[in-house]
């Protein structure tokens, strides 16, 4: 049977060259081979196979690996053609390999697609003041458990003697307030540091990571926006040293010297005041009150900081939030700070709870390894994820796929089932099957002796 001609087809929908699914494979596989492979001598599954594997179950959003294993054993033609694969491993052999890698090891293939975004142009929308991008950081859980440990892993003990083993990290993207999509860069991961003793913590993680990533993108001009667990003093020289703007929650409860400065400083007239009504809402008020120049704390009374308090008034309910930043306030800018305070929570709501809700099984323990194969999976996890936010924010056709299948989840589960039931030849031919239409066919029956 040959499929119909379509006699008004629709309009063709095209795809970046450089930023579509399969050339950000391209790119991934590509820059898998400069990984070091810790083996010695003749290997019979190459460090770019065996990363791949891991990747591609990520992408497809297999929800364990013994889901991915079944994709193995089915000779899945496409594993070859899309990603590039030429020899998938088991996964005992996968978790063998991957368990060795070295996870800083991983960090080019984030600047890899970093630098295609860059030179797309395609990161110049999401600039968000001052020529700055909003940067968010925040720590998250990835693995905790009362039984498996590893040498990775940080330790807990409860008041009635129960140990708990886990491990964090620390997340950070690209965000605007604007904008749906977040670009997320190598998270630094919060686990037990060699020849430490102590748990790893965030602000630790905190501290490498600004340095990592001001190593990795000197030039890049960026706005940190964190929670109220980050204004304190180390942390704002940090990012003072490293030319890191910053909008900083904080709360009254915490920084109760700070908040007797802007009472004292609004009582004798040099606190900024001014209310305004929502631009787009209708029926929300924005209330604003700031002071220029106050020392963060007690200790550190040479630390200048600016702080903005904020009310968003309903007829309902009334919301109160507060943020220190480096960048003097005026009534001009204070809204746009406000935005970009409040936009902290994206690398939760787009960033993390995308992991956990949408598909791509976050808190699920791929497996945790003797040294980092835990930490490897959620790097892998993470660039999958990149993969996705470049395509949802450069690729017309992905989103016109997403578009037309109503989720995420929908769209997740139609690719893995186009994986299935045909032999295909790129990501694109899948989407536009996807997005057009295809001929349903009978299936052509093996004999029992093929």
């Amino acid at each position: 049977m040959k499929a119909r001609e379509r006699k008004n087809p629709p309009s063709e929908v095209k795809v970046r060259k450089h930023l579509s699914a399969d050339a950000l494979f391209k790119t991934v596989r590509s820059t898998f081979k400069d990984v070091p492979d810790w083996r010695q001598g003749e290997t019979d599954i190459s460090m770019a196979d065996a990363l791949m594997s891991g990747f591609a179950m990520f992408s497809l959003k297999d929800p364990s690996l013994l889901a991915f294993e079944r994709r193995r054993t089915a000779r899945d033609h496409n594993l070859h053609t899309i990603y590039g694969i030429e020899r998938v491993p088991c996964d005992s052999r996968m978790r063998e390999i991957i368990d060795e890698v070295v996870p800083e090891s991983l960090r080019c293939v984030f600047l890899e697609i970093f630098r295609n975004l860059q030179r797309g142009k395609a990161l110049e929308p999401m600039v968000f003041m001052n020529g700055c991008y909003l940067l968010c950081l925040d720590g998250t859980g990835y693995f905790s458990s009362s039984k498996l440990s590893s040498e990775s892993c940080m330790m807990k003990v409860s008041k009635t003697g129960k140990i708990t083993y886990y491990l964090q990290m620390l997340g950070a993207a690209l965000v605007h307030p604007d904008f749906k999509e977040v670009i997320p860069f190598m998270p630094e991961m919060i686990l037990k540091q060699d020849g430490e003793t102590k748990n790893d913590c965030e602000r630790n993680a905190a501290r490498r990571f600004i340095e990592k990533f001001r190593k990795d993108h000197p030039n890049l001009e960026v706005i940190v926006a964190e929670d109220a667990l980050s204004p304190n003093a180390p942390h704002i020289r940090d990012l003072q040293a490293h030319s890191m703007h910053f909008i900083l929650g904080v709360k009254p409860g915490d920084h109760a010297f700070l908040f007797e400065s802007v009472d004292g400083a609004a009582k004798a007239g040099k606190a900024g005041e001014f209310s305004m009504d929502d631009p787009i809402r209708k029926g929300v008020g924005h209330y604003f009150r700031f002071v220029n120049g106050a020392p963060l704390n007690q200790s550190n009374p040479d630390l200048l900081v600016n702080v903005l308090e904020y009310w968003e008034v309903t007829a309902d309910e009334m919301k109160s939030f507060s943020w220190v930043t480096d960048f003097t306030i005026t009534k001009e800018n204070a809204y746009q700070i406000m935005r970009g305070g409040r936009a902290r929570w994206k690398i939760e709501n787009e960033t993390f709870n995308t992991l956990k809700n949408q598909g791509y099984h976050f808190e699920h323990n791929f497996g945790l390894g003797k040294k980092d194969l835990s930490a490897n999976f959620v790097m892998l996890m993470m660039l999958a994820f990149l993969v996705d936010q470049t395509q949802q924010l450069c690729c017309t056709l992905f989103r016109s796929v997403w578009k037309k299948l109503g989720s995420k989840r929908d769209l997740w589960e139609r690719t893995r089932a186009m994986f299935y039931d045909f032999n295909l030849e790129s990501m694109e031919m899948l989407y536009r099957a996807l997005l057009y239409g295809y001929e349903k066919q009978p299936p052509v029956i093996l004999s029992e002796s093929s």
